[in-house]
């Protein structure tokens, strides 16, 4: 049987009841949906959008983190929705273009933060949307763009929200963290083995293989071990670490909290200072241990040669140097040059050669991806496997460019799913980008090339195979290294997770509405109506989107105020709390600055580690130099705490300060984070308004409107701001008519007074006398 819908492509999705029961749930009230993998949660999303676009005016938003996935959710729509075709919106398109298509479409589909910039700009607005749907909810935590996105929508009249996910957790507060993020008022829970599902999951055959470490490879362990027992008993003689047999990266992590916390009130005398750099230096030997234990030569050898060109740099830090210095890691990097001089490796590799080569020659027309935590090892893999003629194997990894390895772009990487899924690779060497969403239904074997320690991302890795017919899962455990720890441990927190899952529903209806499995008696989702969180007026039984009309007859429009903000600020949550208080910000490449508030104002915003940073490297002077040439009034922002437990000295950081506030003349305010940086700009902006002064144009250079060059040129003029530019532009209707205006003319213009249009008119009329020597 199939799904019956006028609004869906008939005889194209298969009935199911599970579905169906989560569905009319969803359609109640903004629901997260907990579904494992392969079990339809996107059919669940296109029966929704279905009935939107049957029954509501309003908008219909799919988000997903990646542009692969929002690429993937786009094909869907199309193949059975009996609709105009979802619009795509990406990064890479220009913003005035996705304004253009979000007032003409009723799908989009769309990355979190593309959405999020459109909406801080002011080009889209949420309160025409009737439906978003976000996949991969569980992110929606921290400062992730799905929780603005949420904040935003909750305001939304009738608006209906619908979260996926295959790993929520096993902890009740983050599930109703993420619930009240995104305003879930219902959650609908099934895992494999409830009735109304266990017929349609596919056996997954489970296998781990122990893997003998070399004894050479041995030999590096010990020796970086015994250099990190050295820099752990400092930091237990100083009492930041517990006495103990093992140290992990959340003890290492938890005493450099506690000795950064000590620097903000540290004397030069102190022992802080002395165990930052221990930490530091333990932080970096323990990662050597993991890549050395889980990886193999290759990438210990890569991240040796990554940390001698930190140590010797100009501006490197301490613990590097000292790192490299240390006897023992000294005899490691010794060791580890004679391995991959002998051409010894981790056992791994030829492992998974083995289990690649086997699949094919049983299965030639299998799909298969090997998963590895580090960008470094995926090329070793991927070089050595290509090494076999029935294997074609492709990278597939994130886009951030790391030194020589460059990154893939979102356009590359959809390009390359294609391409696996056609058959042109059969082996896919993925990064953690590929854990997520990625629909691959023919893969038939999925190689953990070591464990990890995280539930989610395990349970991610493994809902490659198995979605539409049988697979295998083989994980690879180097014996006796963390590999085996890391394995146990996501064991024992899936398998808490499955356990505890009757426990957390049970613990979720103290807040929310949840639903279970049904059963030959079960006609609908169990409920415990209790108070939503966060708390939702009740809505109507209609459901449809108020037109904007009727928005405008209910509230007369104010023009909002507008900050312009450097591109690059956009990665900051800043922009974020500036939208949340209504202020438009729009995003422009500036030369100078990072915000501009007025014409005479603009701002650079420097994290406290960025500052400390910039002194170092000599980029401070310049830029307050710069900013002052470019603003009349011009202000630096210092964000954050601990400024002075950085890697510099208390007195050049106060030397500096000083040099930029009596040399520079350009003042300092310091605030505690980014929402203190948002309030105080907001401060700012309302200051500039109420004197008729809006975010001008002034302080950059890049490529201009005619309308903006000439309110430009107009800007340069004695106490002309950008709107009394834009006065004397209406009222004479050129720039050439301004410059010809006579005083008396000018002074028609509102606001120009006798010292205003003559200080214009003895710019314009002045003789130009060059400063140069010899002219």
């Amino acid at each position: 049987m199939y799904v019956e819908h006028q609004m869906i492509v008939p005889d194209s999705i298969e009935e199911r009841q599970y579905q169906q029961v989560i569905y009319e749930s969803a359609a109640k009230r903004s629901t997260l949906v907990v579904l494992p993998t392969g079990l339809g949660k996107t059919i669940i999303a296109l029966m929704m959008i279905a009935e939107t676009l049957r029954t509501k005016k309003g908008k219909i938003l799919f988000l997903a983190p990646t542009k692969p996935l929002v690429e993937q959710h786009a094909r869907f729509i199309r193949k059975h929705i009996v609709s105009e075709p979802p619009a795509v919106f990406t990064g890479e398109m220009p913003p005035a273009k996705r304004k253009k298509l979000w007032d003409s479409s009723h799908i989009i589909t769309a990355t979190p933060q593309v959405i999020s910039n459109d909406i801080i700009s002011g080009h889209i607005d949420l309160n025409n949307v009737s439906l978003i749907i976000f996949d991969e909810a569980h992110r929606a935590v921290g400062d992730y763009a799905y929780v603005f996105i949420g904040e935003r929508y909750r305001k939304v009249k009738n608006g209906l929200a619908m979260g996926m996910t295959a790993s929520p957790g096993n902890d009740p507060d983050k599930i109703l963290e993420v619930c009240g993020n995104l305003g879930i008022e219902a959650v609908e829970i099934r895992h494999e083995y409830d009735p109304d599902v266990v017929k349609y999951v596919h056996d997954i055959y489970l296998k781990w293989i122990e893997i003998e470490v070399p004894k050479e490879l041995m030999e590096v362990i010990q020796f970086l071990k015994k250099a990190q027992d050295e820099q752990v008993e400092k930091l237990r003689k100083g009492g930041y670490l517990k006495r103990g047999a093992f140290v992990s990266m959340k003890d290492l992590l938890a005493a450099q909290r506690v000795i950064s916390g000590e620097l903000q009130t540290a004397s030069q005398s102190s022992n802080a200072f002395g165990a930052a750099t221990t930490i530091a230096i333990a932080m970096k030997i323990n990662h050597a241990l993991e890549l050395v234990e889980t990886q193999g030569v290759a990438a210990l050898k890569a991240y040796f040669e990554r940390l001698t060109k930190d140590g010797i740099s100009r501006g490197s830090s301490r613990a590097a140097k000292e790192t490299i210095a240390l006897p023992k890691v000294q005899m490691a990097m010794r060791a580890i040059n004679r391995l991959e001089a002998a051409s010894v490796e981790t056992p791994k590799l030829g492992k998974v050669k083995k289990l690649v080569v086997a699949q094919l020659n049983q299965k030639p027309d299998s799909r298969i991806i090997v998963f590895t935590h580090y960008r470094d090892t995926s090329e070793l893999v991927a070089n050595q496997l290509a090494e076999i003629s029935i294997i074609r194997p492709v990278r597939f990894v994130g886009q951030a460019t790391r030194g020589a390895d460059k990154g893939m772009n979102q356009k590359k990487q959809v390009d390359t799913i294609d391409r696996f899924q056609a058959g042109e690779f059969n082996v896919l060497v993925a990064t953690s980008v590929a854990e997520e969403g990625l629909d691959i239904p023919s893969t038939d074997l999925v190689i953990f090339y070591e464990p990890v320690p995280s539930e989610i991302r395990s349970i991610q890795r493994r809902g490659r195979t198995g979605r539409h017919r049988p697979g295998k899962v083989v994980i690879l455990i180097s014996k006796g290294t963390r590999d085996e720890a890391y394995y146990w441990s996501s064991k024992h927190k899936e398998s808490r997770m499955h356990r505890e899952l009757e426990k957390l529903r049970k613990e979720l209806q103290k807040n929310l509405i949840v639903g279970g499995p049904s059963g030959p008696n079960f006609q609908s989702a169990a409920s415990v109506p209790v108070e939503a969180k966060p708390h939702r007026e009740p809505e109507a039984e209609d459901r449809n989107q108020k037109t904007l009309v009727e928005f405008e007859k209910e509230e007369p429009e104010v023009e909002k105020l507008k900050i312009i903000a450097d591109t690059r600020e956009f990665n900051s949550a800043v922009v974020r709390h500036l939208s949340v208080k209504n202020i438009i910000v729009e995003p422009k490449q500036l030369d100078t600055g990072d915000y501009i508030v007025s014409e005479r104002v603009g701002i650079e915003r420097k994290e406290v580690n960025d500052f400390v940073v910039s002194i170092m490297d000599g980029r401070l002077f310049q830029q307050v130099k710069e900013l002052k040439r470019a603003y009349q009034s011009p202000l630096i922002i210092i964000e954050g705490k601990d400024l002075y437990s950085r890697r510099l000295s208390p007195e050049a950081i106060r030397g500096a300060l000083a040099s930029i506030t009596i040399d520079f003349n350009v003042p300092v305010m310091f605030t505690d984070d980014d929402l203190d940086t948002a309030e105080f700009l907001v401060a700012l902006v309302k200051r500039e308004a109420a004197h008729g002064r809006k975010a001008g144009i002034r302080g950059e250079k890049g490529a201009m409107l005619v309308q903006e060059r000439q309110q430009f040129i107009l800007e340069g003029l004695p106490n002309v701001s950008g709107v009394m530019a834009q006065r004397l532009l209406s009222h004479f209707g050129s720039v050439r008519a301004v410059m010809e205006a006579t005083v008396d003319e000018l002074m028609e213009v509102k606001g120009v007074g006798k010292v205003i249009a003559k200080g214009i008119r003895e710019t314009v009329d002045s003789k130009y006398y060059s400063t140069e020597k010899g002219s």
